[in-house]
C-alpha cells in the first residue's frame, strides 16, 4: 500500500515535467517565426530571406539576372534559392528545439 501514492507522486511529477517540455517547446516554436534565413545563389544573382516558420519574406533579384530570352535559368535560381533556405529554416528548427529533448527524436514534436 506505501507504494501506491509514490507511485502517484512520480507520476505527477512526471507529468509536470511533460506539460513545461511542452510549453518551452510551444514557446521555441513561436521563437521560431521571428528567426529568419537568408540565403543567396547564383553568386548573389538571387536572395531570399525565410523565417524559421518556412514563410517566405522576401525575395531579391539581381537586374543582371533577367533575362527575356532565358526566363529558365532565372526560375531555376529562385527554386534553389527558396530550397535552400527552406533546408536552413529546418535545421534552424532543428537546433531549436534539440536542446528541449536532448537531441532524442519525439514524434509529434516538430
Amino acid at each position: 500500500m506505501g507504494k501506491k501514492p509514490q507511485l502517484r507522486g512520480q507520476a505527477g511529477g512526471i507529468l509536470k515535467q511533460i506539460q513545461e517540455l511542452q510549453t518551452k517547446a510551444l514557446e521555441a516554436q513561436e521563437a521560431l517565426g521571428e528567426q529568419t534565413v537568408s540565403v543567396s545563389v547564383g553568386g548573389g544573382a538571387v536572395t531570399v530571406v525565410m523565417t524559421g516558420h518556412y514563410k517566405l519574406q522576401s525575395i531579391a533579384i539581381s537586374p543582371d539576372v533577367i533575362d527575356p530570352e532565358d526566363p529558365e535559368m532565372l526560375q531555376d535560381l529562385i527554386i534553389a534559392a527558396v530550397n535552400e533556405a527552406s533546408d536552413k529554416a529546418s535545421e534552424l528548427a532543428a537546433q531549436s528545439l534539440a536542446g528541449l529533448t536532448g537531441g532524442l527524436s519525439i514524434p509529434g514534436l516538430m
